[in-house]
């Protein structure tokens, strides 16, 4: 199957075809030459995306995420040739930024600021914010221009340093755990128990498409959610639905979620 008809069975247009379109070329240079390809950084989202699009093409293996450490959300797509078991480690690299104690630093700070410097977000992976420091995953290519052009961000002035990644820090996130009943597992519903709202609320949110299912927004109220399943409103925040158990005597299903807070 050719990469045209992939895309128009995917349904794929705009930015997402684009996006498809160039990981199909980094897969074809490494089928082609045998060594291996790596994309820029994709979302949560764009990486489903790649996954639904190599599927359909038939590529099962000879691939793999990879964003500096386990668990990342931003990842890049690393193709790898018959002769190689492991992404190429040097294609990312990490940075320690710290600043005094007395300023605050937030996420938006430091993404504002290395966008204020000209980089887009595809050659920038996680960025990891700790008590009076981060640590900032970005494309090799932007490394040592950030190490001696970067220096502040918001009102903090910056100190930067690389790291090894296997010193980057993860900071724990803080979450609670919800434990409630649903009538069903409606998307308005697991939305409502979710981040306590009404109902008629949730409904309304997921209508005007500030909800994502697993990345991805969801304007249908009545989509099925399941264990596992990522839901973000935006505004309120991030949950996962940790569990989904019998129903009780009221007829209701009972369910976990957790919560980031």
């Amino acid at each position: 199957m050719d990469k045209r008809t992939v895309l128009d069975r995917l349904g794929a247009d705009g930015e997402e075809r684009l996006l498809l379109s160039r990981v199909w070329d980094k897969w074809q240079e490494c089928s082609r030459k045998n060594l291996p390809a790596v994309t820029v950084f994709l979302s949560p989202a764009q990486q489903l995306a790649a996954r639904r699009m190599l599927s359909a093409a038939g590529v099962q293996a000879g691939y793999v995420f990879y964003g500096g450490y386990p668990g990342a959300q931003r990842c890049q797509l690393h193709f790898l040739p018959d002769w190689q078991e492991e992404p190429e480690q040097d294609a990312i690299r990490a940075i320690r930024c710290t600043w005094y104690r007395e300023e605050e630093v937030n996420h938006r700070d430091l993404l504002g600021s290395l966008m204020g410097l000209g980089l887009t977000r595809e050659v920038i992976g996680d960025i990891l914010v700790g008590e009076h420091q981060a640590d900032v995953l970005v494309s090799a290519s932007v490394a040592d221009f950030l190490l001696t052009g970067w220096d502040s961000a918001g009102h903090a002035r910056l100190h930067c340093a690389p790291l090894a990644l296997e010193d980057v820090i993860v900071p724990e996130e803080k979450t609670k755990l919800i434990r409630d009943t649903v009538a069903s597992l409606r998307l308005d519903s697991v939305v409502s128990s979710a981040f306590s709202i009404s109902r008629g609320r949730a409904a309304e949110a997921i209508a005007a498409g500030r909800v994502q299912l697993n990345w991805q927004e969801c304007t249908k109220c009545d989509r099925t959610v399941g264990e596992g399943d990522v839901i973000s409103l935006r505004g309120l925040g991030k949950c996962t639905v940790e569990s989904v158990g019998g129903q009780t005597r009221k007829g209701r299903l009972s369910i976990s979620i957790k919560r980031y807070v």
